[in-house]
Order: structure tokens, then C-alpha cells, then sequence
């Protein structure tokens, strides 16, 4: 990707963003780049009283040298997205890096109309967007899988409740940690598409992977998933029992079956609602936390714009 100029528009952008981090008592402020920039520019163009400026961008090459300058640098990993889907993954992605507080306000600056052209500011408030995702929900978690591992399913998961397959809804369920214990209670349902795969080529870090799950997705079953985030199965049923466990009315076998892995292992059972798209965490037989989906929740859309017609007349 070519460097974002700091163009006089950009550097009148940035002010007049920070001046509204001022006036509306934000948290911060977010850039979403096209590409990398000057960070000592764009740190100064930057009024000095707005502590949190937060720089995200598709890749992490993008970004080196942003925080030796004072800046909070946030991959995205979302080349080629729409503008939309990277707003979006840049606040769910600083809101669990601790950069954003779940129920705070955020003045963001970004190329709405026209690539590598910063046009564009948004006042976005959190609280009914992210609902109850949290860093301290995470860390929380963290304490049987790691906080990298979680992150990486959760926003599998993510995407799975907000694009299903195909033009098709789709729920899934995904048991991650304490895997031997977990398929002491599992048995197969049919053909699993992962056996015989290597290590490597289970990784959900993989992008490739990430895709083949998708397919998966839409066939019965859960996948079981290491604490490093490897696949280990695919398409099993969870032998367990539901006696002990109280969960809200409306919710189908698959939470069921996540509330009673985790009440009888240190998993955690992640649940893409089939019906919403909504995603559920169970820790210990309960909810512990719940994602709605993120086109559902944000509600700003992308621009539609079309150039002015030269040959309309004058009004």
C-alpha cells in the first residue's frame, strides 16, 4: 500500500478532530489509514490536550514507528474490506486491545469517498454498539485460554453470525481449551473435513483455515479447538449432561451443549446463534458473555455517493 500523504486537507482533518475530541469529551481518537503516513506530522498536527490517538491500518508494516511517537498503533488485517466491515473490526479490535472503553465515545477520521483522501468524521458512541464486549470480560477468560486465542475465534465467530453462507444464516459451535478432556465427551457425526490435516494447516491464524470453517460451519457438529488456536476436530457431538444448568428460554442445542462442556472442563463453548447471529461465551455452565452482531449493532452505514452531474444546471 502507498504511503498516506499528509495533504493540508488531512492536516485541517486531524485538527478539527481533535478539536471535537475536545468539545464532546471523547475517548479518543481514531484514524483509519489507507496506508502508512508521517507520525511525527500527524502527531503534531494533533491538538497536544488529546492524550489517546489511536492509528489503525490493514497491516502491521503499515504502522511501525507509530508508537515510538506517542500513537496507538491497531492492525486490522482487513485488506480489500469494505470501509464499513474495517470501522467496525478497528472498534471491536480497540475495544478488546484496552485502547477503548465498551461504553465510551470515539471522534474517528477516514476515507469515505475517495481512497487515500481523509474526508470524512464520525462521532460514534460504544455503549449500544459493542454491547458487552470488554477487555476485563477477556482477561477474565483469559485465565483458561489465552486472550490471542479468544480474539481470534470470537472474530471467526463474528463473521460467521454476521455474513452466515451463501445467503444463508448459519450457527456453529466452537469448544476452545482443556481439548483432552473435551473429547472425552465427544463423538463424530459424520466425515470430519480436518482429519488428516498437519498442524499447521489447523491454525485459525490462517486466513485460508478461517475460510474452510466457514464451509464447515453449515454441516452439523462443533469443532474443537486447542488453546493455541489449532482445530484439532471437526463436526463432533458433545456428550453431556444439561441436569444441572439454567439458561433463558429460546436458546437451542448448541448453547446447551457449550453450557455443559463448560461446566464439566475448563473450555470455553463459543455459540453462533443460527436464528440472530448473536455469539454467546459459556464459562462454567453460564453466560458470560454475549456479542450481538456487528451490522446489526452499529448502525451507521457506508457512504452512497455519486459525483456531481457537470452538466446539471446551477441551483
Amino acid at each position: 500500500m502507498a504511503p498516506q500523504r499528509l495533504t493540508k486537507q488531512f492536516t485541517i482533518m486531524l485538527a478539527n478532530a481533535g478539536a471535537m475530541v475536545l468539545q464532546t469529551g471523547a475517548d479518543a481518537l481514531l484514524i483509519l489509514l489507507d496506508g502508512s503516513t508521517d507520525w511525527e506530522k500527524l502527531k503534531q498536527a494533533v491538538p497536544p490536550q488529546v492524550e489517546q490517538v489511536i492509528v489503525a491500518a490493514d497491516l502491521e508494516e503499515d504502522l511501525q514507528g507509530a508508537e515510538a511517537h506517542g500513537l496507538l498503533p491497531l492492525p486490522l488485517n482487513k485488506e480489500k474490506s469494505p470501509l464499513l466491515e474495517r470501522l467496525q473490526h478497528a472498534l471491536l479490535e480497540a475495544v478488546a486491545d484496552g485502547f477503548l472503553k465498551s461504553d465510551g465515545d470515539v471522534i474517528a477520521i477516514y476515507s469515505g469517498f475517495e481512497s487515500q483522501k481523509i474526508d470524512s468524521i464520525s462521532h460514534i458512541r460504544l455503549d449500544d454498539r459493542l454491547r458487552r464486549l470488554t477487555t476485563r470480560d477477556l482477561q477474565r477468560l483469559e485465565s483458561s485460554v489465552p486472550l490471542k486465542s479468544l480474539k481470534t475465534v470470537i472474530d471467526l465467530a463474528s463473521q460467521i453470525g454476521r455474513e452466515g453462507r451463501e445467503g444463508k444464516k448459519v450457527g456453529t459451535l466452537f469448544v476452545v481449551g482443556d481439548t483432552r478432556k473435551v473429547l472425552q465427551h465427544c463423538k463424530d457425526s459424520g466425515f470430519d473435513p480436518m482429519r488428516g490435516y498437519k498442524r499447521e494447516s489447523r491454525s485459525l491464524g490462517d486466513a485460508k483455515v478461517r475460510e474452510d470453517i466457514k464451509e464447515i460451519a453449515q454441516m452439523d457438529g462443533a469443532f474443537i479447538v486447542s488453546a493455541e488456536g489449532f482445530v484439532e476436530k471437526s463436526r463432533q457431538i458433545l456428550e453431556v449432561s444439561h441436569a444441572n444448568l439454567t439458561l433463558s428460554k429460546g436458546l437451542g442445542s448448541r448453547h446447551w451443549a457449550a453450557a455443559g462442556i463448560s461446566q464439566i472442563t475448563k473450555a470455553i463453548g463459543i455459540v453462533v446463534s443460527q436464528s440472530t447471529g448473536t455469539v454467546r461465551l459459556f464459562q462454567n455452565g453460564e453466560t458470560v458473555l454475549r456479542i450481538e452482531p456487528m451490522d446489526h449493532a452499529v448502525k451507521w452505514q457506508e457512504f452512497n455517493y455519486e459525483p456531481p452531474n457537470p452538466d446539471a444546471p446551477a441551483q
